[in-house]
């Protein structure tokens, strides 16, 4: 769910149920400082969420917690074990020393900008109130940038 919508940490522990669209394929995020946005979910996300919910409901917790992503005793996720979940996977497949949920929110911005997602789209994604903090993001891509010129440009492949 991170790398799919580059949400925050504390974004994902608040998204309700209710906060889910199946039918629009989008999900409301109340961001820093209660400020909402949109994301689009893509066709993998809309299929992993609806085979959370049906596993959710298995924990018959009823309507009584909202909370969309639950602890296999039914309550709600917490900042955490949300940390410990993410650096027990990173291990698994990174030797990355930095293994927090904020790397995802990195690679999504960083992913979408390397292939070509205008920089305001990513802004609003993120939940960024000025370009400035999105622009953190385009030092990955202007590397992958400078590596695409470097190699295409004619007179470079001469040498």
């Amino acid at each position: 769910m991170f790398y799919a919508t580059g949400m925050r940490k504390a974004e994902l522990i608040g998204l309700k149920v209710s906060d889910v669209d199946l039918s629009s394929k989008v999900i409301k995020v109340l961001g820093k400082r209660n400020k909402e946005r949109i994301i689009p979910l893509m066709g993998d996300m809309v299929t992993s969420i609806v085979g959370y919910l049906k596993k959710r409901n298995e924990l018959n917790v009823g309507n009584e917690i909202d909370s969309l992503f639950l602890t296999k005793s039914g309550t709600k996720i917490y900042d955490s074990l949300v940390y410990r979940v993410i650096n027990l996977y990173f291990s698994t497949a990174s030797s990355k020393l930095k293994k927090s949920p904020h790397v995802l929110r990195h690679t999504f911005a960083t992913h979408l900008l390397n292939e070509g997602a205008d920089l305001n789209a990513v802004k609003e994604l993120l939940g960024h109130t000025s370009l400035a903090a999105t622009q953190v993001y385009t030092h990955n891509s202007m590397a992958k940038l400078k590596e695409v010129y470097g190699s295409s440009r004619p007179r470079n492949q001469q040498n």
